[in-house]
Protein backbone atom coordinates (compact mmCIF):
# COMPACT_ATOMS: atom_id res chain seq x y z
CA UNK A 1 0.00 0.00 0.00
CA UNK A 2 1.71 3.12 -1.20
CA UNK A 3 -0.12 6.43 -1.31
CA UNK A 4 2.17 8.96 -2.92
CA UNK A 5 -0.26 11.77 -2.16
CA UNK A 6 0.36 11.39 1.57
CA UNK A 7 4.16 11.36 1.53
CA UNK A 8 4.67 14.86 2.98
CA UNK A 9 1.94 15.37 5.55
CA UNK A 10 -1.06 13.52 6.86
CA UNK A 11 -3.96 15.21 8.57
CA UNK A 12 -5.82 12.76 10.79
CA UNK A 13 -9.38 12.85 12.08
CA UNK A 14 -9.96 10.62 15.11
CA UNK A 15 -13.41 8.99 15.37
CA UNK A 16 -14.45 7.06 18.46
CA UNK A 17 -17.15 4.74 17.20
CA UNK A 18 -17.93 3.06 20.52
CA UNK A 19 -14.64 2.24 22.22
CA UNK A 20 -13.77 1.97 25.90
CA UNK A 21 -11.30 4.89 25.50
CA UNK A 22 -8.21 2.69 25.83
CA UNK A 23 -7.36 3.07 22.14
CA UNK A 24 -8.32 6.75 22.24
CA UNK A 25 -5.72 7.39 24.92
CA UNK A 26 -3.07 5.61 22.84
CA UNK A 27 -4.01 7.56 19.69
CA UNK A 28 -3.70 10.84 21.58
CA UNK A 29 -0.47 9.56 23.15
CA UNK A 30 1.28 9.60 19.76
CA UNK A 31 0.80 13.38 19.66
CA UNK A 32 2.47 13.97 23.04
CA UNK A 33 6.07 15.24 23.20
CA UNK A 34 7.42 11.72 23.86
CA UNK A 35 6.35 10.35 20.45
CA UNK A 36 5.70 13.71 18.72
CA UNK A 37 4.39 12.55 15.36
CA UNK A 38 3.86 16.13 14.28
CA UNK A 39 7.58 16.18 13.45
CA UNK A 40 6.73 13.46 10.89
CA UNK A 41 4.00 15.60 9.34
CA UNK A 42 1.05 13.92 11.06
CA UNK A 43 -1.44 16.40 12.48
CA UNK A 44 -4.67 15.84 14.39
CA UNK A 45 -7.57 17.90 13.03
CA UNK A 46 -10.97 18.67 14.55
CA UNK A 47 -13.07 18.29 11.42
CA UNK A 48 -13.31 15.39 8.97
CA UNK A 49 -13.50 17.95 6.15
CA UNK A 50 -9.86 18.88 6.80
CA UNK A 51 -8.58 15.30 7.10
CA UNK A 52 -6.73 12.97 4.76
CA UNK A 53 -7.09 9.95 7.04
CA UNK A 54 -9.84 8.88 9.39
CA UNK A 55 -8.78 6.84 12.44
CA UNK A 56 -11.50 4.54 13.82
CA UNK A 57 -11.33 3.33 17.41
CA UNK A 58 -13.87 0.95 18.89
CA UNK A 59 -16.52 -1.26 17.35
CA UNK A 60 -19.18 0.29 15.16
CA UNK A 61 -22.31 0.43 17.30
CA UNK A 62 -25.88 0.88 16.13
CA UNK A 63 -25.91 4.32 17.71
CA UNK A 64 -22.70 5.52 16.04
CA UNK A 65 -23.28 3.97 12.59
CA UNK A 66 -25.07 7.00 11.06
CA UNK A 67 -22.52 9.37 12.58
CA UNK A 68 -19.61 7.23 11.34
CA UNK A 69 -21.10 7.18 7.84
CA UNK A 70 -21.52 10.96 7.88
CA UNK A 71 -17.93 11.46 9.07
CA UNK A 72 -16.62 8.93 6.52
CA UNK A 73 -18.22 10.80 3.63
CA UNK A 74 -17.10 14.17 5.01
CA UNK A 75 -13.44 13.22 4.53
CA UNK A 76 -12.53 14.35 1.00
CA UNK A 77 -11.18 11.98 -1.63
CA UNK A 78 -8.58 10.55 -1.79
CA UNK A 79 -8.82 9.27 1.76
CA UNK A 80 -7.42 6.42 3.80
CA UNK A 81 -8.58 4.68 6.95
CA UNK A 82 -6.71 3.37 9.99
CA UNK A 83 -8.50 0.92 12.29
CA UNK A 84 -6.89 1.13 15.74
CA UNK A 85 -7.52 -1.64 18.25
CA UNK A 86 -9.11 -5.06 18.21
CA UNK A 87 -12.59 -3.60 18.38
CA UNK A 88 -12.17 -1.47 15.25
CA UNK A 89 -10.48 -4.35 13.43
CA UNK A 90 -13.16 -6.96 14.06
CA UNK A 91 -15.57 -5.95 16.80
CA UNK A 92 -13.37 -7.04 19.71
CA UNK A 93 -14.97 -8.73 22.66
CA UNK A 94 -18.30 -7.11 21.77
CA UNK A 95 -18.50 -8.54 18.25
CA UNK A 96 -21.71 -10.45 19.05
CA UNK A 97 -23.34 -7.87 21.30
CA UNK A 98 -26.82 -6.62 20.49
CA UNK A 99 -25.57 -3.03 20.24
CA UNK A 100 -22.55 -3.69 18.01
CA UNK A 101 -22.70 -4.28 14.26
CA UNK A 102 -19.01 -5.25 14.09
CA UNK A 103 -15.65 -3.88 13.10
CA UNK A 104 -14.54 -1.89 10.10
CA UNK A 105 -15.12 -4.81 7.70
CA UNK A 106 -18.86 -4.78 8.51
CA UNK A 107 -18.87 -0.98 8.19
CA UNK A 108 -17.40 -1.35 4.69
CA UNK A 109 -20.10 -3.87 3.77
CA UNK A 110 -22.77 -1.36 4.82
CA UNK A 111 -21.08 1.44 2.86
CA UNK A 112 -20.76 -0.74 -0.23
CA UNK A 113 -24.29 -2.16 -0.06
CA UNK A 114 -26.23 1.05 0.59
CA UNK A 115 -23.99 3.69 -0.99
CA UNK A 116 -22.09 1.75 -3.66
CA UNK A 117 -18.72 3.01 -2.40
CA UNK A 118 -15.63 0.81 -2.45
CA UNK A 119 -13.47 0.80 0.70
CA UNK A 120 -10.45 3.12 0.65
CA UNK A 121 -6.93 1.94 1.50
CA UNK A 122 -7.07 0.65 5.07
CA UNK A 123 -4.49 -0.25 7.69
CA UNK A 124 -5.48 -2.45 10.63
CA UNK A 125 -3.55 -1.94 13.89
CA UNK A 126 -4.67 -4.74 16.25
CA UNK A 127 -4.19 -4.77 19.99
CA UNK A 128 -6.15 -4.04 23.11
CA UNK A 129 -5.04 -1.28 23.21
CA UNK A 130 -2.24 -1.17 20.66
CA UNK A 131 1.00 0.50 21.66
CA UNK A 132 1.68 3.98 20.28
CA UNK A 133 4.65 2.53 18.39
CA UNK A 134 2.29 0.13 16.60
CA UNK A 135 -0.01 3.00 15.60
CA UNK A 136 2.93 5.00 14.27
CA UNK A 137 4.12 1.90 12.39
CA UNK A 138 0.65 1.46 10.84
CA UNK A 139 0.60 5.06 9.66
CA UNK A 140 4.14 4.68 8.28
CA UNK A 141 3.00 1.61 6.31
CA UNK A 142 0.04 3.62 5.01
CA UNK A 143 2.33 6.43 3.85
CA UNK A 144 4.70 3.99 2.19
CA UNK A 145 7.58 4.96 4.47
CA UNK A 146 7.95 1.39 5.78
CA UNK A 147 7.19 -2.01 4.28
CA UNK A 148 4.57 -4.19 5.93
CA UNK A 149 6.17 -7.03 7.88
CA UNK A 150 3.13 -9.21 8.53
CA UNK A 151 0.88 -10.43 5.76
CA UNK A 152 -2.86 -10.83 6.11
CA UNK A 153 -3.90 -14.31 7.18
CA UNK A 154 -7.35 -15.69 7.84
CA UNK A 155 -7.74 -18.47 10.38
CA UNK A 156 -11.03 -20.34 10.28
CA UNK A 157 -11.55 -22.56 13.27
CA UNK A 158 -12.81 -26.04 12.59
CA UNK A 159 -15.92 -27.29 14.30
CA UNK A 160 -15.42 -28.87 17.70
CA UNK A 161 -15.63 -32.65 17.33
CA UNK A 162 -18.51 -34.31 19.10
CA UNK A 163 -17.71 -36.07 22.33
CA UNK A 164 -17.37 -39.80 21.83
CA UNK A 165 -18.08 -42.41 24.46
CA UNK A 166 -14.37 -43.30 24.74
CA UNK A 167 -13.45 -39.69 25.36
CA UNK A 168 -16.09 -39.35 28.07
CA UNK A 169 -14.93 -42.57 29.79
CA UNK A 170 -11.29 -41.42 29.72
CA UNK A 171 -12.31 -38.00 31.00
CA UNK A 172 -14.17 -39.57 33.92
CA UNK A 173 -10.97 -41.42 34.91
CA UNK A 174 -9.06 -38.14 35.17
CA UNK A 175 -11.82 -36.28 36.97
CA UNK A 176 -11.93 -38.78 39.86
Amino acid sequence: MNLKLFRKSLWVYHLNSGSCNGCDIEVLNIFTPYHDVERLGIKLVASPRHADVIVFTGPITRETLPKAIRAFFAVPEPKAVVAVGSCACGGGIWYDSYAVIGGLDVFYKVIEKYYGVKPPPTVYVPGCPPKPEAIIYGIAVLRGTLKQKQRKEHFIEEEVPTLTRDFIVNLEKYVK
